[in-house]
């Protein structure tokens, strides 16, 4: 699989009810974070996601995947896997998948050190996941090439 070297890239911290998704500015060098997507039906969030690509002008996603612990992966991981795959035959945007183990648990200690109410710490928790995962992919270095399996 080729990976673009330019234009945007957008992180997908995935889950089954809400999508936190971060994206970089054009030259990769800072990750934001965007949004928290509600899921719904299968057309609605594929129209989400076309739309996301068109408007942020993104040619790669990154797909978080929580593996366990010793590295293995998790049905949730499976679970991220198949929904890159969707991602990737939908929009027509190249994929690669990143370890995002701990990520959430980084994002839940950052917004306990901000005085803000739990519904609003909810609120922004996945799309600060993605950024964290975004962060993590894009001082990695793996920008160019996809990495390997994570259970060999």
């Amino acid at each position: 699989m080729d990976i673009p070297e330019t234009g945007r890239i957008a992180a997908i911290d995935y889950g089954t009810v809400r999508i936190g998704i971060a994206v970089t500015d054009s030259r990769r060098t800072i990750a934001s974070p965007l949004e928290n997507y509600t899921r719904r039906d299968s057309a609605r969030d594929a129209e989400r996601f076309k739309h996301l690509v068109r408007e942020e002008q993104i040619t790669l996603f990154v797909v978080g995947l929580p593996v366990h612990n010793n590295g293995r992966e998790s049905q949730k991981s499976i679970e991220a896997e198949t929904f890159g795959t969707w991602l990737r035959e939908l929009t027509g945007v190249p994929v690669v998948y990143f370890d995002e183990r701990f990520t959430t648990v980084e994002a839940e200690q950052l917004l306990a050190g901000a005085k803000l109410t739990k519904a609003r710490r909810k609120e922004r928790l996945d799309k600060l996941a993605a950024q964290i995962l975004l962060t993590a992919y894009l001082e990695s270095g793996q920008r160019d090439t996809p990495p390997g399996r994570l259970d060999g």
